[in-house]
């Protein structure tokens, strides 16, 4: 049972309604944000239709604002917009869906002078305006806007979508648009894309926006990538929510349909239309020695293609190909699980034993340790140590952690190649992490009783000594 001093909404009842007032107003003090919240709170309980108003004045006030938000202060920026965003979507929608459906629109349309005037590089501004653009969803429905009318809003403002505050528009309103919206929508923006660009100036009159290898950058090219690129994701989401798989790979161009991610993503919608044929032309038009190994989704796509169709063994031995190739854990599970009893268990031993003969050591040493199998993980270290590279810290730290317990030696020879190299290049800002390497190799030390050839952790400390004696940065950090 929590104790009556826990902070939690049944104690602080117990306060009363009398001192909890005294402690809101003590602590909205100075907290505009605070402040503007309780009135919207005061304002639904004496009359729901103030609390509208309220939200339309702050909307307005931060659409005229100008000062540049300091990254300190973007959290409270951040808690302003949600207080408001929930006053429409919790309050106001209650009341007056209308109202709500307006407000969020209003909402939205913020976008481009708060990101103007803020450093949003932590996402949190960006996430309230999509979950505002997922809130029109819900409130379209409840509104039951005239669809002409939506049609026009969600035309213009798309064209409009500089900061990404209207991605995802068409899905969520897709069910209120319905067919008929979708459609006209459609022929909007083809009738947009067969429109001329405005003619171009002599380069002298050209606004010039930035520089880059190539020479200037002029307002009229990037107004035109934006242009192109509206159209584009604005015809594949109108194409996705009719589930018309044609339209969607009509925006793309055939050599983009040659690229493994876009014909594995064509390839995954024509099998959702039932139309596995025409998914395994798109995939077999890419050419098989770019993709294979390098492109798992392009992978995926293929294996699936080839089981819908039935051919179940080609499916086997792509996914046995594809393993060979890349080594990708999801095609060998995905091909041992398919294995009568016991032969999957001779397949593994064959595909570990390819593993440990990868030409590719780190591949290797990564897919043994995941797996996992730790003893041909160690067996590999011994056999090829002189092919680990220290720089890869990121991956054999947490690997030497893992193997330490059992295969204490090759552990320890993991943690000498990022010490070796952090000494050997004079990477200052690692000496830290190697001391620690090495505190942990002596503690390791006992528990060796073969260094089978290999410098025992007394040797290799003297020619740490003798080699890097007077890198104090690294030796005053050995304790």
């Amino acid at each position: 049972m929590a104790a009556k001093t826990t902070l939690n909404a049944r104690n602080l009842e117990a306060l009363g309604a009398a001192r909890l007032a005294e402690l809101l107003i003590e602590l909205s003090d100075g907290d505009a944000g605070a402040k503007r919240r309780l009135r919207i709170e005061l304002a639904a309980k004496v009359d729901p239709r103030v609390v509208g108003r309220e939200v339309r004045k702050r909307i307005n006030a931060l659409a005229k604002a100008r000062s540049f938000v300091d990254w300190y202060k973007t959290k409270s920026l951040a808690d302003d917009l949600e207080t408001q965003r929930r006053a429409i979507v919790d309050q106001i929608a209650k009341t007056d869906c209308g109202e709500a459906f307006e407000l969020i629109w209003r909402f939205l349309a913020l976008a481009g002078a708060i990101y103007e005037r803020c450093d949003d590089s932590n996402g949190m501004i960006s996430a309230i305006f999509a979950d505002a653009c997922a809130d029109l969803g819900a409130l379209a429905a409840a509104a039951k806007p005239d669809r002409d009318s939506l049609v026009d809003q969600v035309f213009a403002v798309l064209q409009e979508n500089d900061y990404g505050q209207y991605d995802g528009l068409i899905e969520v309103l897709a069910p209120t648009l319905e067919e008929d919206g979708l459609r006209n929508l459609e022929v909007r923006f083809h009738e947009l894309a067969r429109q001329p660009e405005e003619k171009r100036s002599a380069d002298t009159e050209r606004q010039v926006v930035g520089w880059s290898g190539r020479g200037p950058i002029y307002a009229d090219d990037v107004n035109a990538r934006r242009r192109k690129s509206a159209i584009e994701s604005s015809l594949k989401a109108i194409a996705d929510a009719l589930g018309d798989v044609d339209a969607y790979a009509a925006q793309f161009s055939e050599e983009a349909k040659r690229s493994p991610r876009i014909a594995a993503d064509l390839a995954q919608r024509l099998l959702t239309a039932g139309r596995a044929d025409d998914a395994l032309v798109m995939l077999e038009a890419v050419d098989t020695d770019r993709a294979a190994g390098f492109y798992l989704e392009w992978e995926d796509a293929y294996i699936e293609t080839l089981d819908v169709l039935g051919r179940r063994d080609a499916a086997q031995e792509l996914r046995w190909q594809f393993f060979c190739r890349s080594l990708a854990k999801s095609h060998l599970k995905a091909f041992l699980k398919r294995l009568p009893d016991f032969d999957d268990v001779e397949a593994e031993e064959r595909a570990i034993h390819y593993v440990v003969n990868y030409p590719d050591f780190h591949r290797s040493l990564t897919f043994l340790v995941s797996w996992p199998a730790l003893e041909q993980a160690a067996t590999l270290i011994l056999a090829r140590f002189r092919e680990i590279d220290g720089d890869h810290y990121y991956f054999l730290a947490p690997a030497a952690e893992k193997l330490e317990g059992k295969f204490p030696l090759a552990a320890t020879l993991l943690r000498r190649a990022m010490i070796d190299f952090a000494l050997d290049t004079a990477r200052y800002k690692r000496y830290k992490h190697a001391a620690k390497h090495l505190l942990e190799c002596e503690s390791l030390a006992p528990q060796i009783e073969d260094f089978a050839g290999f410098e025992t952790h007394g040797e290799y400390v003297t020619r740490l000594k003798t080699k890097h004696g007077r890198k104090s940065g690294f030796w005053t950090q050995v304790r």
